[in-house]
């Protein structure tokens, strides 16, 4: 088992499960984040930590796209370890439905 990042990231990007990775395992994307798979440790301590309820267990279903998103990002993206400031507009984009047609980007963050 490993977490997953989910669609409710994109645009939220709230950076609070960074800082509490043990292994530091979460990748940056220009309006999300991700988890490399084969980093996870499967600690869980991430879960609770995101303001969004974005990150899940890849033993739920329907999450296999995700884990798939996650484990290519992360081989691009640049390593994240340390929270910064969430988008200005991130609580208007919580919750939204069908974000990842409407607004994921698969270009890389700016990492640590």
């Amino acid at each position: 088992m490993t977490y997953v990042v989910t669609e409710n990231c994109i645009k939220c990007k709230y950076t609070d499960c960074v800082e509490v990775c043990p292994v530091d395992c979460f990748y940056e994307g220009d309006n999300m984040l991700v988890i490399h798979p084969d980093e996870c440790i499967d600690c869980g301590v991430c879960e609770p930590e995101c303001p969004a309820d974005a990150i899940k267990p890849d033993t739920e279903p329907g999450l296999e796209k995700w884990l798939s998103v996650n484990a290519d990002y992360a081989k691009s993206w640049p390593n994240i370890t340390q929270k910064k400031e969430s988008p200005a507009d991130a609580k208007e984009f919580d919750g939204q439905e069908g974000k990842f047609e409407k607004y994921f980007s698969p270009n890389p963050g700016s990492g640590d």
